[in-house]
């Protein structure tokens, strides 16, 4: 079982509690400028960063915060595929903009998908928190053959050359239920590498853009059988699987179902689910902000993951995958990769204090 006690076996004592140092709020609060939390502007992010944002004012009410919305070039690249072999990403896709707000000290806490915060971070910056993790794992979304009218597979009456039939699948269905020759479509090579792992006959393409637009595209266009998104995403932006397998939320187009995807058939990437918060590394104002956002068994966790990704010399768009849990007083790590064939496993565990050295250890032994 998986503790959320921010210390694991720790036991409350009859000894109060020291409390969270706070910052140093000297300055007068109508003279003290606000804390500026900088976040891209998709609904995902900004669902994000309002989260932190609340968390802020109610540990700290007598300090000013607010948002700085950064348009980052993931968001201009919104319309291009990653993942190409012949085209070489730019690192901190999502990130570096951000970063140099940081930096240029125009804000002063980054609010990050932890999955897309590369391990390397820039001079002068560092991890600062991390929150509680969401749920990690992935979603298979597809059509829903369930609903009266729904597409059967069949030839279009009014067909036309070149049109492709739209299938769709029952609610519950998982990735062994795709059809022969289905098409998936997601742009993450880790996701790419796992589907074809289980089904060879697949294909699998490429779909940019936000989780609204991936999921109208799915909807209405035939080419596309299948998508993978993360869980956490979706709950986020308040959607909802229902028990009957159906997604529902407002802007989910309707006829789509979804399924949510054991670690064991489909392990999620590194940091997958967390809030990383990004600082300066000398702003020692922002520390006991820090401590109270940063859930600790979360960052033992998302600790031992990036290890390992730092090990395996990869980054978001590496062909790999981890995923820590802390289970009693212990640290469980499994980790595969698809960096060259065959595909590696491995897993580990060790203290949950131990977590840059579990993530070397694992990291090694696929190596």
């Amino acid at each position: 079982m998986t503790h959320d006690d921010p210390r694991p076996g720790h036991r409350a004592s009859a000894t109060p509690q020291r409390p969270h140092p706070r910052p140093d709020s000297s300055a007068a609060p109508e003279t003290a400028p606000p804390i500026r939390l900088a976040t891209r502007g998709s609904a995902l992010a900004l669902a994000q960063a309002n989260a932190v944002l609340a968390e802020c004012r109610a540990a700290f009410p007598e300090l000013a915060f607010e948002l700085k919305i950064i348009k980052t070039t993931g968001d201009k690249l919104q319309t291009a595929a990653l993942g190409q072999a012949d085209e070489p990403l730019p690192k901190g896709l999502f990130t570096k903009e951000l970063e140099a707000a940081l930096l240029a000290n125009e804000a002063d806490l980054a609010v990050h998908s932890l999955k897309d915060l590369p391990t390397e971070l820039p001079p002068g910056l560092k991890l600062g928190a991390v929150g509680k993790r969401a749920d990690a794992r992935d979603v298979l979304v597809y059509r829903d053959a369930g609903l009266p009218g729904a597409p059967s597979g069949a030839t279009p009456t009014e067909w036309t050359p070149g049109q492709r039939v739209q299938r769709a699948l029952k609610p519950g269905a998982r990735i062994k239920d795709l059809p022969v020759g289905a098409t998936v479509a997601t742009s993450s090579p880790r996701r790419k590498a796992q589907l074809l792992a289980l089904r060879p006959d697949l294909s699998v393409v490429e779909l940019r853009g936000n989780v609204g637009t991936r999921l109208q595209k799915l909807a209405t266009q035939p080419e596309f059988d299948a998508t993978v998104l993360a869980a956490a995403g979706l709950g986020r932006l308040k959607f909802q699987i229902l028990p009957n397998g159906r997604l529902r939320g407002a802007g989910v187009p309707a006829g789509l179902c979804a399924t949510v995807l054991d670690p064991a058939e489909m392990l999620p990437c590194v940091g997958q689910g967390a809030i990383g918060i990004e600082v300066r590394a000398e702003d020692k104002r922002l520390e006991p902000i820090c401590q109270r956002l940063t859930h600790w068994n979360t960052l033992q966790c998302v600790t031992a993951e990036r290890a390992f990704l730092a090990a395996m010399g990869g980054g978001c768009q590496s062909p790999v995958a981890a995923y820590a849990q802390v289970l009693g007083h212990q640290l469980r790590l499994r980790a595969v990769s698809f960096k060259r064939p065959p595909a590696r496993r491995a897993e580990g565990a060790r203290r949950v204090s131990q977590a840059e050295e579990l993530g070397r250890q694992v990291a090694a032994e696929i190596l």
